[in-house]
């Protein structure tokens, strides 16, 4: 019976260890979906000259405000609805991209920090693993000896 001990230790360890991995691998998707909605929400739209047929353009730069400030008085933001695009005035525009910003860089902040909380769990029950391994080995080499 005391044989069996360490194997459904070490089966209860491997169980939680891939848990662990899968876990890691969510957080991981979910960090980089909200990479790519922070860069989508760091390219600033809007309409070139409003004299011409409305030109979409987008512009990414990692200093939104910069793409705010080089704005002239003459261009107009454009938020997108839907299919339809709604005049949107700057300081509106400035406050919506930059609270969206700012709640995706917390999100990453936290599931960072999941990341690197998983990461030290896998590290740990590795360690677990590998000790009860050793310890089965060496007690079956041990077992081998003295019977011989």
């Amino acid at each position: 019976m005391a044989a069996a001990d360490p194997q459904v230790r070490l089966q209860a360890l491997s169980e939680d260890f891939q848990k662990l991995q899968h876990d890691l691998q969510e957080v991981v998707a979910s960090r980089q979906k909200l990479e790519g909605q922070k860069q989508e929400n760091v390219g600033v739209k809007k309409v070139v000259s409003p004299e011409l047929d409305p030109l979409l353009l987008r512009r990414c730069s990692d200093n939104l405000s910069q793409e705010f400030d080089n704005l002239g008085e003459d261009e107009t933001i454009y938020k997108l609805v839907g299919p339809v695009l709604l005049k949107q005035e700057k300081f509106e525009a400035e406050s919506t991209v930059k609270g969206r910003l700012d709640y995706i860089n917390g999100e990453i902040s936290r599931l960072e920090g999941q990341i690197k909380e998983t990461q030290e769990k896998l590290e740990k029950k590795k360690t677990e693993i590998i000790q009860i391994q050793a310890s089965a080995q060496a007690a079956a080499g041990a077992g081998g000896h003295s019977s011989q």
